[in-house]
């Protein structure tokens, strides 16, 4: 997948094309990029995404902004696993949200990206506050011909597929139904850097894995399945947020205890997949305390995952 960072450096070579964040690349987000590639494949065209980088949101309103369900790491790597052939990150600051909805269609999608077909979602609004809608690009499409195409909602049991409802499932730890709405497991990704070696001392030590997460849409104690460069799986009990009883730092930490594994995976690149939450942080009055509390969890994790793979 080629990654594009400036309208400057893309082929002349005219795409199909989605826009949107695309968030967490969900069940919702999935559909369109089967869509888009499908129609990508009958015009003869290479399939193209344009997402943004910062979100939207967190350009106009940071201490509001939505969590991010994946970095954009994360999310580049999602794409391409969903076969995508381009993607376009456009840095979204006050001027390229000023452009006019004329103005982004006829220099970003037109003379920019080279827009021959595209696929929007049924909320898709764009320009300057947000006043451009599918009405204009229906006028640009006859004006300029381009094909232009709407996707329907994608529900799951009712409700509709979105970043929002997800965020919702993982903040509340049910993480059945977020695997549900994003077609696997909810996962975080990022390198393994060195800790305080607090795990080590206690006898249990972690993987801390660098966080590119600022708010991780969930937290507590879990079990996981971690997955490292070479493709090797490995159980674990993870613990995502502030270690309330060895930290007072305020940042959150990823620190993943692999079960049944003694090695050194340093600088290595891992993917941590969250498959059950055992309990919420909790603050110990000592590390003992601390230490038969992760006991117990690695007890709890070995038998969840054991069930895990017995379904």
């Amino acid at each position: 997948m080629r990654v594009c960072r400036s309208l400057s450096d893309r082929s002349q070579s005219p795409v199909a094309l989605t826009i949107g964040n695309f968030d967490g690349v969900h069940r919702g987000h999935q559909a369109m990029l089967a869509r888009l590639k499908e129609s990508a494949r009958s015009l003869g065209l290479p399939s193209c995404v344009l997402t943004f980088e910062p979100h939207p949101l967190e350009l106009f309103s940071p201490q509001t902004a939505p969590t991010r369900l994946t970095s954009l790491r994360e999310k580049l790597e999602l794409l391409a696993a969903e076969g995508i052939e381009r993607v376009h990150v456009s840095r979204f600051d006050r001027a390229f949200a000023s452009r006019s909805p004329q103005e982004f269609i006829e220099r970003v999608l037109l003379a920019g990206l080279g827009m021959r077909w595209l696929l929007i979602g049924d909320d898709f609004r764009f320009g300057a506050r947000r006043t451009g809608d599918f009405t204009q690009l229906e006028e640009a499409s006859r004006t300029h011909g381009f094909g232009l195409e709407a996707m329907p909602t994608v529900e799951s049991e009712g409700v509709r597929v979105s970043s929002s409802v997800v965020r919702t499932a993982l903040a509340a730890g049910r993480l059945a139904e977020a695997e549900t709405l994003l077609g696997r497991p909810y996962s975080i990704s990022g390198r393994v850097v060195h800790g305080d070696k607090l795990g080590r001392t206690i006898g249990y030590p972690t993987a801390n894995v660098q966080l590119r997460h600022n708010r991780p849409p969930l937290s507590g104690i879990f079990a996981v399945r971690t997955i490292d460069g070479q493709g090797r799986v490995r159980d674990g009990a993870a613990s995502l947020g502030l270690r309330p009883t060895v930290d007072d730092c305020g940042r959150a930490k990823l620190e993943v205890h692999l079960l049944d594994f003694a090695g050194d995976l340093y600088g290595q690149h891992l993917r941590v997949d969250f498959l059950h939450k055992i309990r919420d942080e909790q603050k110990f009055p000592d590390l003992d305390a601390l230490k038969a509390r992760i006991a117990e969890d690695c007890d709890i994790a070995r038998e969840l995952l054991a069930a895990n793979e017995s379904v």
